[in-house]
């Protein structure tokens, strides 16, 4: 479950290779793309500019290096032609990399144009409950700290939170022990040690955290049909706390 140091060196290459996808995503004009058109786009630039592999494409039979998630769409949302981004939408593309056999995975959701105050709060408050999160990782640290972290923050700000789906280990294999949930009790369980890697991905919904699966068997949406909002890092436990694999130039002061 615990990876040398020499392991969390190679998956923090691959983080960084990650980290730059999403800083090539933040300089191209979203707006009026297919998610299609986006996931192409990612699979170009990993494979021809960082000669690395998307480990999402073929991973459980799926055919696509992302999920694109947008709106009510919660996570696992398939890219299409069919599906425009448009002013006001907010997605969440969840992106996974391998380097050397080891694999990133990372996810942020983006506004579109000019977002509605209401989702832009959903989705400020989503990426700071991630954080909450992430702030809480320390060697002797429980996993229900992190959730409950996490959670705290969502319910203080009058969202839910996802309960189906959560973070995992990660490193030759994209899913790996312990499974990390967004909620959670002070305390309680497993005590995390240094050298776990790990990824925290939690989902926040306007409405109720019940969700349903499509007919696609992939796209995740809320029942209500209000909005979802995703933000997920991988880390590394180390000996004084946390080390965050996958974060974007635009973050360094926020892991300070």
């Amino acid at each position: 479950m615990t990876k040398t140091p020499a392991e969390i060196e190679l998956l923090a290459e691959s983080g960084r290779l990650l980290a730059s996808v999403f800083a090539y995503l933040d300089a191209q004009p979203l707006a009026g793309l297919s998610t299609m058109q986006v996931n192409d786009l990612v699979e170009t630039f990993i494979v021809d500019q960082l000669g690395a592999r998307p480990a999402s494409k073929g991973q459980y039979g799926y055919g696509f290096v992302l999920n694109s998630s947008k709106n009510e769409v919660v996570c696992h949302g398939v890219p299409s032609n069919d599906d425009i981004l448009r002013d006001g939408d907010i997605v969440n593309f969840d992106i996974t990399l391998e380097k050397h056999g080891y694999i990133a995975d990372s996810s942020k959701t983006f506004c579109i144009g000019t977002v509605t105050p209401t989702a832009k709060r959903l989705v400020r408050t989503t990426y700071e409950a991630m954080w909450n999160g992430i702030r809480a990782v320390r060697p002797g640290a429980r996993l229900g700290d992190i959730g409950f972290a996490i959670e705290r923050h969502a319910k203080r700000n009058g969202y839910s939170v996802v309960h189906e789906y959560c973070g995992h280990g990660i490193g030759r294999e994209m899913h790996e022990a312990p499974q990390v949930p967004h909620y959670g009790k002070p305390g309680t369980g497993l005590t995390l040690q240094t050298g776990m890697v790990f990824t925290i991905e939690p989902m926040l919904n306007q409405g109720r955290r019940t969700v349903r699966t499509e007919d696609d068997g992939w796209t995740v949406v809320t029942v209500d049909k209000k909005l979802s909002a995703q933000f997920e890092h991988t880390v590394a436990v180390t000996h004084d706390g946390v080390r965050v694999l996958t974060l974007r130039p635009d973050e360094v002061r926020l892991a300070a």
